[in-house]
Order: structure tokens, then sequence, then C-alpha cells
């Protein structure tokens, strides 16, 4: 195979020669830009390796991952598939550009068309194809960032502009920005699959619809948004949703595993979803879950688009790579930064790009951070990108099969995600030893020092770095006489530190005692807390602080 003519012509070449997208060897181009690492790569938290132009298969180590913490994966999902959380799941992670993890778990298909248990279930498999469920906003929206790039529309004109029929019932004035960032004032859904007629009827329901809220004043996720903005890339383009995916982005990027309606001969390679009855439909296998997407004829803005991992990985990486892949460039570098910018300052914790979820600790927990984006689906999927960490990572399950009525999956998504973040290492200042707060939920853990001397004017200083969730985690330096009564010595630590930096708080001097105390709750954590070279000062003396904690980590990465 002619590496160079497979950079060019993905969709044709790399079919033909191999099923896989990722390619086992490292390119080496003329200049010698991207070459295989030879040793451990010393790549630590925001620090990462050069990103490869297309996705390779390698080694942990390669881009300064810890293969311990990616190896943990396997048997909590093991465990997960065992206590029937999930039926089974695809975990992918790349780092710049190195395939670190590709795993399978479970089963693609368990249950029967009558959602009985089957003697021989199907296995997954890393090449499964998933409904993607609302992982299929991305594609929408970077359909319409496409077109917008091709000055076919302006993001800030009204959506009347390029469809007529949506000026109604108050959304006049409704942007295209407003429907990316879900601003718009919709209601989250309408039940369109109760409605009788054709697509096209459908989506007049949607054009017709009121809005529950003014453009522009609240922030509220929804479907209504995302199937305006497939039917609006469908009368810009005179094309059916499905036909423009296939010429803009699948194509291009040779993606043969993601279409919206796969073709009924890959059924067997096809995760299933639902049992439902009520709609006649049996055991969904093989066509979309969404019942509104459905309604749509499996293609819609919102959901209907099945993909691999692999797919969905150099559909990341691509976007990753300021939008080209290999020699395929999908969208131009500032096309992708406006994707990536939080467009709702307005409304703090609903950080939103252009289609783009940013910054949300309930899925993305470790990983989570100003720069880190990604997007869940209803059947189980989750996708996570962290530009400062050049990291995807990539959780694929079929949670919903054979009944939604399960224990929600997001403290699987949340757990995946702080395994990987775990993964990648802090580098730290000198050689002395730190100690780490760990990974949980609801915590309350203390690092606490010996009695201290007394002493005037005396100061703890202490070299520290954190990603601490903002919403509901912290940590903080407190003080006590007897080791019992505690007051605080420091403000929260919370967000992110922005590197090392050197703490230095003032002691009372009754204080006998300092303790480093870590804060969660239960919907998800940063990357962490880390203390590290404590030391008191006062009259001309310099003495180490000698710290204990159990629950607290010493010497971790």
């Amino acid at each position: 195979m002619t590496l160079g003519l497979s950079l060019v012509f993905p969709s044709t070449l790399w079919a033909k020669q191999s099923n896989s997208l990722v390619e086992n060897k490292y390119p080496v181009d003329k200049v010698g830009k991207e070459r295989i690492p030879t040793k451990r790569s010393w790549s630590p938290w925001d620090h990462p390796a050069p990103l490869l132009s297309t996705l390779h298969e390698g080694k942990a180590r390669e881009v300064g991952m810890v293969k311990q913490s990616l190896d943990a994966i396997d048997p909590y999902m093991d465990r997960e598939v065992e206590r029937g959380i999930i039926p089974g799941a695809v975990v992918f992670v790349a780092r710049s550009g190195v395939v670190v993890k590709e795993k399978a778990y479970g089963d693609a298909v368990k249950y029967t068309e009558d959602a009985e248990p089957l003697d021989q279930p199907i296995k997954m498999k890393k090449d499964t194809i998933f409904d993607l469920a609302s992982i299929s906003k991305i594609y929408t929206a970077t359909l319409v960032l496409k077109l917008y790039e091709q000055g076919s529309l302006r993001l800030d004109d009204p959506v009347a502009t390029y469809l007529p029929d949506f000026a109604q019932n108050g959304k006049e004035k409704v942007t295209i920005r407003q429907l990316l960032t879900h601003t718009s004032g919709f209601e989250a859904g309408i039940p369109l699959w109760k409605y009788e007629g054709s697509r096209k009827d459908r989506i007049q329901r949607v054009m017709q619809h009121p809005l529950q809220n003014q453009p522009g004043t609240t922030y509220l996720y929804s479907d209504l948004n995302m199937i305006t903005l497939g039917a609006l890339v469908e009368k810009v383009t005179k094309k059916r949703l499905d036909v423009v995916l296939a010429e803009l982005i699948t194509g291009p990027l040779g993606l043969k595993d993601t279409s919206y309606n796969p073709s009924p001969n890959l059924k067997n390679r096809i995760a299933a979803t639902e049992f439902q009855p009520l709609l006649n439909r049996g055991m969904i296998w093989g066509e979309v879950h969404d019942e509104n997407a459905w309604a749509l004829d499996g293609v819609a803005g919102h959901a209907g688009i099945f993909s691999t991992a692999q797919d969905v990985a150099v559909f990341l990486h691509m976007l990753l790579n300021h939008g080209k892949y290999g020699n395929v460039r999908i969208l131009k570098p500032k096309t992708v930064a406006i994707m990536e910018k939080n467009q709702n300052i307005d409304f703090p914790g609903h950080d939103h790009g252009l289609g783009w979820e940013l910054n949300q600790p309930w899925y993305m927990d470790g990983l989570s951070g100003t720069d880190s984006m990604g997007h869940t689906g209803f059947t189980g999927t989750s996708i996570v990108v962290s530009r400062s960490n050049a990291l995807l990572a990539i959780t694929l399950t079929n949670r919903v099969h054979p009944t939604r009525q399960t224990p929600s999956i997001n403290p699987l998504r949340r757990q995946v995600s702080r395994m990987i973040a775990d993964a990648i290492p802090v580098q730290k200042p000198g050689r002395s030893t730190s100690w780490f707060s760990s990974y949980g939920d609801e915590l309350n853990r203390i690092l606490q020092s010996e009695e201290l001397p007394k002493g005037k004017n005396r100061t703890l200083s202490f070299d520290t770095w954190y990603r601490i969730d903002p919403s509901g985690d912290f940590g903080i330096v407190e003080g006590s006489v007897d080791g019992e009564r505690w007051i605080s010595l420091s403000s929260s630590y919370s967000g992110d530190s922005e590197g090392w930096g050197r703490q230095r708080l003032t002691l009372p001097e009754d204080i006998r005692y300092v303790r480093f105390r870590y804060h969660t709750d239960e919907s998800g954590n940063g990357r962490g807390w880390y203390v590290k070279q404590p030391i008191i000062q006062g009259s001309g003396n310099i003495v180490p602080c000698t710290l204990m904690g159990d629950d607290w980590e010493q010497g971790h990465w």
C-alpha cells in the first residue's frame, strides 16, 4: 500500500485494502514530521506530543500515558456488563493521533424480537455499528458550518431567511446561531411520531410550533433546534440530509460505516436497542431508535446517524486537527475555532459551542475543562475531545437494549472519563514527593499535619496544582487549635489552577494543626488536587510540615 496515496484517497484505497481507517504504522513524510516515537514520550497533562495528521495504532507510553490507568477500564466495564447496567460497549481512546485503547465488552445483541434472552447472543466487536442518537447533532452542526464556510448561509441570519415557513408563532427573529446553541426558545421536543402524514408534513409541524421562551433569553436543550437545522441544510442544498452527509463528510473521509439508515446487509454488525411493542416496532435492530427520527424516515438533524467507534474517531480527529484528516480538509481552522468557542457566556453551567457541549463534568469528569468538548446520546453513547491534551475519548454502549428503564449510565460515563484522565500524568516541579487527593464522589478527604511548633508570625507555604469541578467540588486549607475544631485558612481552591503555583498562608498564633480538605459532590470530579513541599516558616526557621492522610495518595503520577 502506498501510504501517501492512502491519505489522498481514503474513501477508496483504505476501503479496498483494509477494514480499518487506523494505520498500523506511523507515516514519515519527506521532512520527517510524523515519526513513531522510539521511547517513552514525556507528554504530561496539558503538554501533549504534536498531533499526527491521521490516527495510528500505538502504545500508551509513546504519548506519555499510563497503561495501568487505561487497563483499569477493562475490569470496570466487565463488571458493569455483569451487573446489567449495559449489555455491551466499545471504548476508544487516542492521544496526539495515537490509538492507545480500543476494546469491546459484552454483547451487541442479547435479546430476541420478544425481549427474551438469546441462547447465543451476538458479541460486541470493535467494529460494531451503533445508533449514535444525539451525537448526530455534531455532524449536523458540522454540515451547517460547512455551508457557512461556503457562503451559503450566515450564522446570525434569521432562520426564516432560508425557511420562510419558520417565520410564525414568535420565531421570526430566531437565528441559526441560537439553534446551534439551544437558546432559540424552543421547548425540548414534541412527539412528531404521534402525528399522521409524511416526513414533509412532520417537519412542517416543527416550522409551525411556537416558542416556549423568548429567543436568546434561556438555554434549553431541544431536539427541535437540530431538526430545524437539518431542514435548513436540506433547503439550502436542495438535497436530503443523508445525501449531504455523504457528500460533505463521510465520503471525503472514507467513513464507510457511517450513515443514516444503514444497509440491511450490515444488520449483524449493528448493536440492537430497545423493544418497543407499543409502536409495533418490536426489537429495534438496524433502524433508528429515536421515535421522532424514525417518524422522519430515519433522517433528521437531531438523531439517526449510525457509526462505529473507529469512524467516529476519524471524524473527531479531523476536528481536533483543525478540520483536516490526512490530506482531506473538511473545515477551515477558523471555522473549527468558531465551533469550539463558548457562545453561552450568559448561561453559566450551560457552556456551548456551535453544536458542541463544553466543559460538562457530569459526563466528562476528569477530562472536563474550558477547552473540552463533547456530546452524549440517549442510546448510551458519549464522546469527549480535550484540545489541551490532544485527546479523544469515545464510549459507545447499547444501554437501552432491551429497555430504557435501566439505571442511568452517567456514573459509567464519568468513571471511564476519570480513568482516561488519570492516565495522563501531571508534571510536578522538583523531586520531592507530592500528595494527590485521588478521585471519588461525595468525598471529604483529609490530609492533616502533625502538631506544629509554636511561634509567632508563622506561615504555611506549599506548591499546588488542581483541576477541581467548580460546580460543587473544592479544596480548602484549614487550621485548628486542638485538632477537632477547624477554621478556614484559605479561600476555596476550585476550577483550574493553570499550572503549579506556590501558596503562602499566614497562621494565627494559636493554630497547632493544619489540614488540606478535598470535598466533592455526587456529580463528577476534575483531574484532582496535588499538594507538594509544605513548609512552616517563622522566627527565621524553616520546618517541613509532615502530613498524614490515608485517603490521599503519595507519589501518584
